[in-house]
């Protein structure tokens, strides 16, 4: 009789047990779909500020590269190409007023023939 008595209970704590699983499943499945309506309203505006953002920076280091960088780079050039112009127009003064016009070597030119 007592077993009996304890197997109707153990089906009534089972059936209890099982309706609040499903309320509890049931609250979850709706807390799932609040974060994904708020990741859908939050996430898609930050995701279009970074974005512009990006933008932005892409056309901000596109201007600076024309207006900054290339003309230094070109006054580099012609600054080096100038320099290189007369050091070369004083090396072969320097020859010329010594009689020789052979070009000395460079100092690592002397290994490459050994």
């Amino acid at each position: 009789m007592w077993l009996a008595a304890v197997r109707d209970a153990a089906i009534v704590l089972l059936a209890i047990e099982s309706v609040v699983i499903g309320i509890l499943l049931a609250l979850m499945l709706a807390q799932i779909r609040k974060l994904v309506r708020l990741l859908r309203e939050q996430i898609a505006p930050i995701l279009d500020s970074a974005s512009e953002t990006v933008n932005t920076v892409r056309s901000t280091t596109g201007f600076v590269s024309q207006s900054v960088v290339d003309p230094l780079i070109k006054m580099r050039s012609y600054t080096a190409g100038t320099w290189q112009a007369v050091r070369s127009l004083l090396f072969i003064g320097r020859s010329i007023g010594r009689g020789t016009s052979a070009a000395p070597e460079a100092p690592g030119d002397a290994d490459e023939g050994a």
